[in-house]
């Protein structure tokens, strides 16, 4: 499956934030990448995030990274799907192809209600891992 460029740069952004959560850290709106500017605004619509203002301001999330779905930050982002209407007359062949569209869906949206934002932290940190380099 493919994300939006949205969804991407907004998973990232909440990634960053997860990151900060334990010690009830801030990210400003200056340490988040240019790039994920736009998506804030989406994400604390969503409830996702909570805006801090003031010199010491910023974006926290407004929940555990574990109680933060990846299917929920998806919908928030996207936008809930537009149900389909199958069209009376269709082949059954077009009707066969429907119900294995709506199968797969359902399947991915079970997936990605099983994933946190916290698993794809720990993710990440297996990557910073495998790259931290050392030198002498």
């Amino acid at each position: 499956m493919k994300f939006s460029a949205k969804t991407n740069y907004g998973i990232v952004a909440l990634l960053e934030l997860a990151a900060e959560f334990p010690g009830g850290g801030v990210l400003q709106i200056a340490q988040i990448a240019c790039r994920h500017e736009q998506m804030m605004t989406s994400l604390r619509k969503g409830g996702f995030l909570r805006s801090i203002r003031g010199p010491r301001g910023g974006y926290q999330l407004t929940r555990s990274p574990v109680q933060i779905t990846i299917a929920e930050v998806i919908d928030c982002l996207e936008g809930e799907e537009i149900s389909h209407n199958i069209v009376k007359g269709l082949s059954p062949e077009f009707l066969a192809l429907s119900a294995l569209t709506t199968r797969v869906k359902l399947k991915l949206a079970e997936h990605l209600e099983a994933i946190s934002l916290q698993d794809l932290l720990e993710e990440r940190d297996h990557y910073v891992k495998d790259q931290t380099m050392y030198f002498i």
